[in-house]
């Protein structure tokens, strides 16, 4: 197929807080060294932080490498002036946790923001582009180029305007080819590309296998005058409703501005009952007295769903390849300890711009821009290092003993020595594997929602602002309808209409047993169902870029 290109120095895939930073900080030094490089950012969403959701606790040490002076332009934030750990022991009780139990990785300092990642995205891309920087929104990168030595040269948008035959419609046009020297991909969580590139050049071998959660949230407005609202108050939780169940993972509510809250539910995604549905386990939430009394008389105003990665260090893999970089959620530098990635996300940005920029301005540039040597002399590497064993523990040994490790090590092990711990804890099984058979697990009776705190998933969809264009090929692939018919439901009672948070998949009895039915214009993009089908059996692609949630303030 005819294609157009367009050539840059430098193509960067994501426009998440990762992506953006290496797009500034590679803006910066070019213009501090006198240099004039093309730089391209190219992003899915429909405008940068469509797609963007995080609780989000924002930790500013990268932010203040990357631009010194950004309080005095601020981008829109409140400053943290309470922070509470709550153990939710049952489904009406909860326990303060005092300071001196928690570890000092989850205490929130009083110097980090409550903030949507989105509006903080939106106010980088401005940067980048003040910087030079092209910005595409609502471009899908959807293949790899390589050269004939298999360096990666770049990338292939999505075509537009297939029908969904794959056939060209009227308003038909083919993607463009964005060829570059190095291409930076920092997609998120379990990025498409990302996934090729792993296979393409074994990024993770000898590695321990990767870690995902699935993160729910959603926005609620209080009313002007509420007394309830302070802003700057954030609070964690960890036990029910999971704990009914086994399953780990924790809750938050934070109070931003404007008399809004943010509530949300992160759950660890090596559970192994078939009948949880996370979504369901974040509607009972929402009725706990600890949270309720923040929601009720609130309205819902946006809900959305995405996977974070949290495997730590033990499962980073290889970052550099012939060609370009893996960084952020797409590689995994997400430090589950602190429950915070975008700090992380964004150092790795600016160590991927200086190794980029390093190969750039050589007299013999190197195939593989040299990120590990940056990433292992940094405060990136000693963070994830000093966290390398937090999601071990936690899905090792629960959540209560998991935390008390967590607390021995930072809170305790520092006053005994200057080194890190000696021992390493690692959980070596996939999440996709963990899934039991429905035989040996309990049944799991959601209540109705009540539409008062408790609300369904096609209304939630709606507040997502999710849409696609209906006629358009499916980007949810099933590689084996046999496999998803004849053993998922027999074995584990059809669990991707459970872990899909939006009412994609659904399974429909018919004459001669079940049909699996895909609405796959209700996908989040959260990418769960790509993690946790048990014979990874979906593969999510990418649709017509612009496609997907449409996050407000998230």
């Amino acid at each position: 197929m005819e294609r157009e290109s367009m050539e840059f120095d430098v193509v960067v895939v994501g426009a998440g807080p990762a992506g953006l930073s290496t797009a500034c900080k590679l803006a910066q030094l070019s213009q501090q060294n006198k240099r004039d490089l093309s730089i391209c950012v190219v992003e899915k969403g429909e405008q940068v932080g469509a797609h963007i959701l995080s609780g989000a606790v924002f930790d500013p040490i990268a932010l203040d490498e990357l631009f010194p002076q950004w309080r005095e332009n601020p981008p829109q934030m409140t400053p943290v002036n309470k922070d509470e750990m709550l153990l939710l022991s049952t489904q009406s009780n909860h326990v303060r946790i005092p300071q001196a139990f928690v570890p000092k990785s989850l205490r929130v300092g009083h110097e980090q923001y409550v903030l949507s990642l989105g509006n903080l995205c939106m106010w980088l891309a401005e940067q980048a582009s003040q910087l030079g920087v092209e910005v595409f929104p609502g471009f899908a990168a959807r293949s790899l180029i390589s050269d004939e030595q298999g360096k990666i040269a770049g990338v292939v948008t999505s075509d537009m305007g297939l029908d969904k035959d794959g056939q060209p419609k009227s308003n038909f046009q083919a993607g463009i080819e964005l060829r570059a020297k190095y291409t930076v991909f920092a997609e998120g969580a379990r990025g498409h590309l990302g996934r090729e590139l792993f296979k393409l050049f074994k990024l993770s071998k000898g590695k321990a296998a990767q870690h995902y959660a699935i993160g729910l949230k959603e926005l609620w407005q209080l009313p002007e005058g509420d007394k309830r609202y302070q802003p700057g108050l954030v609070i964690h939780g960890f036990g029910w409703p999971l704990s009914d169940s086994e399953s780990n993972g924790g809750s938050f509510l934070y109070h931003l501005d404007n008399h809004q809250v943010a509530v949300g539910l992160i759950v660890d995604l090596n559970y192994a009952n078939p009948y949880l549905n996370p979504f369901e386990e974040f509607q009972r939430l929402k009725h706990h007295p600890a949270i309720s009394k923040y929601l009720l008389g609130a309205e819902r105003v946006c809900f959305g769903a995405r996977a974070l990665t949290k495997g730590g260090l033990f499962a980073l893999p290889k970052q550099q390849f012939p060609g370009g970089l893996l960084i952020g959620c797409d590689a995994g530098t997400l430090n589950s300890a602190k429950i915070k990635g975008s700090h992380t996300a964004m150092k790795s940005g600016l160590l991927a711009a200086e190794a980029v920029f390093a190969e750039l301005t050589s007299h013999s540039p190197a195939d593989e821009p040299d990120y590990q040597s940056r990433f292992e002399s940094s405060w990136l590497y000693d963070e994830l290092n000093q966290a390398r064993n937090f999601t071990g523990a936690i899905h090792n040994y629960g959540s209560l003993l998991g935390g008390a490790i967590a607390t021995l090590e930072y809170n305790i092990w520092p006053y005994l020595s200057k080194k890190p711990v000696p021992w390493n804890i690692v959980d070596p099984q996939a999440d996709y594997l963990c899934m039991k058979e429905k035989s040996g697990c309990t049944k799991i009776e959601y209540p109705k929602p009540d539409k008062i705190l408790s609300f369904d998933k096609p209304s939630s969809v709606y507040l997502s602002g999710t849409k696609h264009e209906e006629n358009q090929p499916n980007h949810l692939l099933i590689s084996s309808l046999r496999i998803a018919l004849n053993n998922h439901i027999p074995m584990f009672d059809g669990p991707s209409q459970r872990f899909c948070p939006a009412g994609v998949y659904e399974i429909l009895e018919c004459e001669g047993g079940h049909r699996l039915q895909i609405n796959s214009a209700n996908c989040l993009h959260c990418k769960t169902c790509d993690i946790k089908d048990p014979s990874l059996n979906i593969t999510w692609v990418p649709p017509e870029g612009g496609g997907g949630p449409n996050y407000r303030n998230m």
